[in-house]
């Protein structure tokens, strides 16, 4: 079982993801937003999934693509800080999006692969031990713990999830 990290063990910046996270398990609330966002993203019509709310903003396929990379980003850290402590370069979303194609692929393609991610994320937490879910290394300069990636995974979602229900729906 992972524990919630305590909050010397992520940054100022990533406590606004780890916050929103419930208390419950941290697998099963990973195995709930799995469906219940998987859902939400295939019951979009094409026009709805292209929508931005403001000229300049991402669309919910961008959006829901940034998701997809972002976790990707957040377990390859976990995985590496539970195998040695090490330092790893930050990553800038908008440079990443500059770089994507997620406005030309359906939005069930990229639920599909979004879902498929948290499956993968699903098995890597559960194959660690509680002393592998503490280890730490570096990110964008700030000492994260494994555990801490778990939660802001969660997070972010929630965050993006949050966003998505005030601004686009």
């Amino acid at each position: 079982m992972i524990s919630r990290p305590q909050p010397s063990e992520y940054s100022d910046f990533a406590a606004r993801y780890v916050d929103l996270v419930g208390d419950g398990p941290i697998l099963q609330i990973f195995e709930d937003q799995k469906e219940s966002s998987y859902n939400l993203f295939t019951g979009l019509t094409p026009d709805k999934a292209a929508y931005a709310y403001a000229e300049g903003k991402w669309t919910i396929k961008q959006v829901l693509g940034h998701m997809a990379d972002t976790e990707r980003i957040f377990a390859y850290r976990a995985l590496v800080f539970s195998r040695e402590s090490i330092t790893l370069p930050g990553f800038d979303q908008d440079v990443y999006m500059e770089h994507t194609t997620f406005n030309e692929r359906s939005i069930e393609d990229l639920a599909d692969e979004f879902k498929t991610i948290r499956q993968a994320s699903i098995y890597l937490f559960k194959s660690l031990t509680e002393p592998q879910s503490t280890q730490k290394g570096i990110a964008s300069g700030n000492p994260f713990s494994v555990r801490a990636y778990a939660y802001m995974i969660a997070g972010h979602e929630a965050h993006h999830i949050n966003i998505l229900k005030e601004r686009y729906f």
